[in-house]
This record gives C-alpha cells, sequence and structure tokens, in this order.
C-alpha cells in the first residue's frame, strides 16, 4: 500500500483542533515545568503535542514526526511533520494571547505545507509550496519597503541568553539604531507570519529549532519573501539554527548588517 500523503485541508483541520485545547487552557493556573532558567513547559503543550502525533500516527501512518516537547513517529515514508504545540508558550502561562500552535509537513525534504494558527485572536496561516500564503482565506504578500532605516523589524533572543554569549543581543542593539524599532513578541512562528502578512518588514533571531519556524518560514516563501540562515545559506532547517526573513531587497541589506563586526 502507498504511503497516504496529506493535503493542506488536514494540517488545518488538525490545527484548529488543537487550538481548542489551547483555547481550552489559556488563562487558568497551569503545572508548569521547566526545561530550563527561562525555558517553560506546561501540561497543555503536553496535550496539544499528544494530541497531534496521535491524529498523524492515526491517519498518515508512514510519517515521520517530531515535536518540541519530546514526540516522536518513526515510520518509514518519505513525510516529516514538525510540530510545536504551544509556540509562545511563556506567553501562554503568563495569559498574553501571542502563541499559537504551529505544524509543517515536509515531502522528500521539502516543506509542503504549514499552518499557524493563534486561536485567542483567530488568526489562521496557512501555505502551501506553489500555492502562495493566506490568513483566514485572505491572500498574503510581503510589505516592499527595501531600505532598513523605512522598516519596522522583529527579533527574539534564545532562553540561555543570561549565560551565552551568542545571545543576539549585539544584533538587536545595531538594528534598534537603524530602524523605524525592533518588536519582541516571544513566538517566532507568529513572527514570520507577521512579517507575510505586512505587520513587519522583517525578521531575524538565532539559535532556533526546526519546529519553531518551518511552518511560519514556508508562509513568508509563499507570500514573497526570502527566507535563509542568517549568514545568507538557504538550509535554515539544519545548518546553523538561525533563520532570516524578508523581501529579497530587504534581506540583502539586513544580512549585510547582521555580519557586521561589533
Amino acid at each position: 500500500m502507498s504511503e497516504r500523503k496529506p493535503k493542506l485541508s488536514d494540517l488545518e483541520e488538525m490545527g484548529r483542533a488543537a487550538g481548542e485545547i489551547l483555547r481550552a487552557g489559556f488563562g487558568k493556573v497551569h503545572d508548569i515545568d521547566r526545561k530550563g532558567v527561562i525555558d517553560l513547559v506546561t501540561e497543555v503543550d503536553k496535550e496539544a503535542e499528544a494530541f497531534l502525533l496521535q491524529q498523524i500516527e492515526a491517519h498518515f501512518p508512514d510519517s515521520q514526526a517530531v515535536g518540541e516537547e519530546g514526540g516522536r513517529l518513526s515510520g518509514s515514508g518519505s513525510g516529516k511533520w514538525y510540530i510545536d504545540p504551544i509556540d509562545g508558550t511563556t506567553n501562554y502561562a503568563h495569559g498574553l494571547p501571542i502563541f499559537c500552535v504551529s505544524i509543517a509537513y515536509e515531502e522528500a525534504g521539502e516543506l509542503a505545507f504549514g499552518v499557524v494558527y493563534n486561536p485567542i485572536q483567530e488568526e489562521f496561516y496557512a501555505a502551501e509550496r506553489g500555492g502562495g500564503a493566506f490568513l483566514n482565506g485572505r491572500p498574503l504578500q510581503v510589505n516592499q519597503v527595501n531600505e532598513v532605516a523605512n522598516s519596522l523589524l522583529v527579533t527574539g533572543f534564545p532562553y540561555d541568553i543570561r549565560t551565552n554569549p551568542d545571545n543576539n543581543l549585539a544584533e538587536y542593539a545595531r538594528f534598534s539604531l537603524r530602524t523605524h524599532g525592533v518588536r519582541r513578541l516571544g513566538a517566532a512562528a507568529l513572527d514570520l507570519c507577521y512579517v507575510a502578512a505586512g505587520y513587519f518588514d522583517g525578521y531575524w533571531e538565532k539559535r532556533l529549532n526546526v519546529w519553531d519556524v518551518a511552518a511560519g518560514a514556508l508562509v513568508v516563501r509563499e507570500a514573497g519573501g526570502k527566507v535563509t540562515d542568517a549568514n545568507g545559506a538557504p538550509d535554515f532547517m539544519t545548518d546553523t539554527e538561525s533563520i532570516l526573513a524578508a523581501n529579497p531587497k530587504l534581506h540583502s541589506e539586513m544580512l549585510k548588517i547582521l555580519q557586521e563586526e561589533d
């Protein structure tokens, strides 16, 4: 029997259902564990990831899958899923409604589908390779701001910012002095989707995991943006655990600034 492949509608159905798990737990007192000093995980993270893995295993049993909270499926097929059950857990745990569920599907090494859903704001982003990117059904296009001096950017910081000198603070200061501003929302998948939607002009971040960015990166690409690692290499998924996303012109200028010596 041939391997069953998902459709974008399958990811949408799973993303919305997982989003309802997040919505039901939002604003309640949580059992919070710590993966690091400031790296939190709640029982809702675990519940949503378990639900998604169960759905994938039931409907796409040949697939591989990897989730942020350690869940794995080791199917023998060519399809692979990347799951972040709550991107923005710290926000979620504090009752701040800036978080999402992020699901991406890769086929033979190429991102094919991605969905990102914030159930509180009712923002559903979806993208299919070659098929465009959409917010609640509305087509998306990245902004065409082509100078850093006229841009509004977004970024984030690694969880070991207190102890690791590779912490993005120098880059944050550099861009803050040359732009309209730099925001920090705390949810990488939404940062990328907000670039695709034109709310931000560009995004960079260091030391991420693939489940943080896979779905959102496809949304940016399908909205006409360019996505690489922070050194300009195309394989942001595996090489350097960093990302840079913007329209092609702005991407080039941001890359030059990231490569400056302090």
